[in-house]
């Protein structure tokens, strides 16, 4: 049986270093994953990028390759972005394709695939009158968002509690995205 494949990507905030595990939880699920992070979030790993390379057996991307590159990633069978930053967050609702992850969102949602976000984001963010409309236009693409109640219930600024994330919402809700 082919194993289902599971498209983990991350952007800048802070849930984004306990990625690993999520790995290793989500590989006992059945899960074969591919990591992708946006530029900022790769630098956060600070030469670890080696360690999760080897614990899923593919690189870590984080810029689209060569048009005369070879995909090294197998197609997925859903895409779960956690943490999303409201920058994430947003361009993705926008279209905007600021770097690899975002381009891959957008294609995503695009073409219909199974797309889960769950943002990290404070209350001062969450309050923003974009971030309401572009959770408001992700769901109405189709798009599974984990936010509020029964998701990521955001803190208040400088509260930050990055071991409290839900990551298993974001790997239950992957489980069912994906049938």
């Amino acid at each position: 049986m082919e194993s289902r494949v599971l498209y983990l990507f991350g952007t800048a905030a802070p849930p984004v270093l306990d990625i690993g595990r999520v790995v290793r939880d989500a590989q006992a699920q059945g899960w074969e994953v591919c990591v992708g992070l946006t530029p900022t979030a790769r630098d956060w790993f600070d030469g670890r990028l080696p360690e999760l390379e080897e614990l899923t057996g593919r690189p870590v991307r984080s810029a689209p390759r060569r048009p005369d590159d070879t995909d090294v990633w197998p197609p997925a069978h859903v895409l779960v972005v956690a943490p999303a930053t409201l920058n994430s967050v947003n361009a993705a609702a926008l279209g905007l394709t600021p770097n690899f992850v975002t381009a891959v969102v957008a294609e995503a949602i695009g073409k219909r695939w199974p797309l889960v976000v769950m943002p990290c984001v404070n209350s001062a963010y969450a309050t923003h009158p974009q971030f309401g409309a572009s959770i408001a236009t992700l769901r109405g693409a189709g798009v599974h968002v984990l936010f509020g109640p029964g998701g990521f219930v955001p803190n208040e600024p400088g509260e930050s509690r990055p071991e409290d994330y839900p990551w298993h919402l974001a790997l239950s809700a992957a489980r069912e995205a994906a049938g």
